[in-house]
């Protein structure tokens, strides 16, 4: 079956040239002309991946966003204008997993869609058997990257895959420091000038979501102040 793209954008020509793209590439392709009907559309059936205008009239791809993530871990790659540091910034707060700037070559983002889609705990999730070996194992917390499953407590948590790129990161150095700069460069693999704060907002989300099923687990995620982070391992 197709894995199955929601392409969001108040400009028929982009949706149009995306569309054409994406289908040469075998996915199957949903369109939605403004931040609304994106919602109605996502709330109520499952994408794969969704392609996200940031400026969109009626409900703008900031709040796209922020209300899918209440519900979904559906990759998001928001689509932004040049100008637009501090939106891109904001995109990330509340969830995006990527973005790509507009001009941009359709080709750049179907590349994108490819990444995210192989890296994805949304589309990569079955069952491991028992002979699995990509498996880090702690008393509260289990990553099992053969499967692209996290199980805290012994129930799965269900995160985005810069979520769970960035704890599986940092779960293989247990108890080494990384700084922010270093955490920007290795888990968004490509050239990223984004904000500091794009760290602290996927670390602060990432411990919400653990917390709620292993407050332990949640706890292995340390914050070295003056520096950044590290997966703690407690003896």
């Amino acid at each position: 079956m197709a894995e199955k793209i929601l392409i969001v954008d108040d400009e028929e020509r982009i949706r149009k040239l995306l569309n054409m793209y994406l289908v040469r590439e075998g996915y199957e392709t949903v369109e939605a002309a403004d931040g609304q009907e994106a919602l109605d559309l996502a709330m109520g059936q499952d994408f794969h991946c969704i392609l996200l205008d940031l400026m969109m009239p009626k409900v703008d791809g900031i709040e796209v966003a922020k209300q899918l993530r209440k519900q979904k871990s559906t990759p998001i790659i928001m689509l932004t204008a040049k100008g637009e540091e501090n939106n891109r910034v904001e995109g990330f707060e509340v969830g995006a997993d990527d973005y790509i700037v507009k001009p941009f070559s359709p080709r750049e983002v179907v590349l994108r869609v490819k990444a995210i889609l192989k890296r994805s705990s949304e589309t990569a999730f079955i069952e491991a058997d028992a002979t699995a070996k990509d498996v880090i194992a702690y008393d509260h917390l289990v990553i099992d990257n053969d499967a692209h499953r996290v199980l805290a407590n012994e129930v799965k948590v269900n995160l985005t895959p810069k979520e769970y790129e960035l704890l599986l990161f940092l779960a293989k150095s247990p108890d080494k420091v990384f700084d922010r700069e270093v955490l920007l460069k290795e888990v968004w693999h490509y050239d990223f000038y984004g904000d500091l704060r794009t760290v602290d907002t996927h670390v602060k989300r990432l411990r919400e979501k653990l917390y709620k099923v292993s407050p332990e687990a949640s706890e292995m995620i340390h914050t070295v102040w003056g520096i950044g982070y590290k997966f703690e391992v407690n003896e």
